[in-house]
């Protein structure tokens, strides 16, 4: 279970805009329910989009005109008999408000606005900015295709919104009860573990800069040199100090130890503890024990969770559990201990 306030701080550091002073007066909200967080921080956001100016892109629009642009399409014309009017079918580009993201973030304010777990005052707030959005399409957000969108520095202030709606849309579950829309819960852990990883890597940068913190590659230690095959070794934090290296690896998951009923016993995720495994050796070449690594769990409500550490074959690997439903200061603080322990 993580606190929902905490749910902002791993927000905060993943989205460093988040930081601002802009912001600062949700770090000291209390927030019942994850939409109604992804709601405030959505009417925060979007009426700071509103001042900077909504984005524009050109978007093709097809119509039938008396005075023809862009490309005329004669069969569309003939097939709509538009000739009998005095008019032409065209196809051109329009600069318009009316873009993929805007409508993206015009759906997504809607579906909060409709969920009884959105406090009155956020819904006044996104309703409120939804009113510069009167030229601007609501879209079916089952088809939203998030592949397609890229950023460059015309749109880079769209970047923490479009990840806050990719939050609401995909990661909470939506149920049709009575034509209305309700977000419930969280429903995949994959989504959760994308932004426990991402604010675990942004701590360290922003706190241990020193560290050279990095989501970096593990090459292959082989001895003849062929690894066209072998698949590639991505590590989720890897952190330096001297001739030391600590490995991160973080998982989400909604229990942490896998179970055998027939002997009524629990143990470590196996494949888990042989990835870390895997990364620390590879990243030891030289076999000079100065590279350790971590399985990072987020915390459950398991009775038992991971806490263990290991000597491999000489080096250090650990599995330990990062409690996300503390006050933020003690989570800084278990992380601040495990660079102390195995690092430093």
């Amino acid at each position: 279970m993580i606190r929902i306030k905490n749910i902002y701080h791993m927000l905060a550091y993943a989205f460093q805009v988040l930081r601002k002073d802009n912001y600062a007066k949700l770090a000291t909200e209390e927030f019942e329910y994850a939409s109604d967080l992804f709601a405030a921080i959505l009417a925060k956001g979007i009426g700071n989009q509103i001042k900077r100016g909504l984005g524009r892109d050109y978007v093709d629009q097809t119509e039938s005109l008396r005075s023809p642009i862009g490309k005329i399409n004669i069969s569309l014309s003939v097939k709509q008999q538009t000739l009998l009017k005095k008019q032409l079918v065209c196809t051109f580009d329009e600069y318009t408000e009316n873009s993929y993201m805007n409508q993206i973030l015009k759906t997504t304010a809607l579906l909060l606005i409709r969920t009884p777990e959105v406090s009155f005052q956020h819904k006044k707030a996104l309703k409120k900015v939804l009113l510069y959005f009167s030229n601007v399409e609501e879209i079916d957000y089952r088809r939203v295709q998030w592949s397609s969108i890229k950023y460059h520095r015309h749109n880079a202030t769209y970047k923490m919104l479009i990840n806050i709606c990719y939050l609401v849309i995909e990661g909470l579950l939506l149920t049709e009860q009575e034509g209305s829309h309700k977000l419930a819960k969280f429903i995949d852990d994959q989504k959760m573990h994308r932004l426990f990883e991402k604010f675990v890597l942004e701590y360290y940068r922003k706190h241990f800069p020193q560290f050279n913190a990095s989501a970096s590659h593990i090459d292959w230690d082989v001895d003849d040199g062929m690894i066209e095959f072998l698949p590639t070794m991505k590590s989720d934090i890897t952190l330096y100090y001297e001739d030391k290296v600590l490995i991160i690896d973080t998982k989400y998951y909604g229990r942490t130890m896998q179970t055998n009923n027939y002997y009524n016993s629990r143990s470590l995720h196996s494949h888990n503890m042989y990835q870390i495994f895997t990364y620390v050796k590879n990243k030891d070449y030289s076999n000079s024990s100065n590279v350790s690594g971590i399985l990072l769990y987020a915390k459950t409500e398991e009775e038992i969770v991971p806490d263990s550490d290991f000597l491999m074959s000489g080096n250090r690997i650990a599995v330990k559990t990062l409690d996300m439903n503390r006050d933020f200061s003690n989570i800084a603080k278990q992380l601040n201990m495990l660079t102390e322990k195995y690092l430093l």
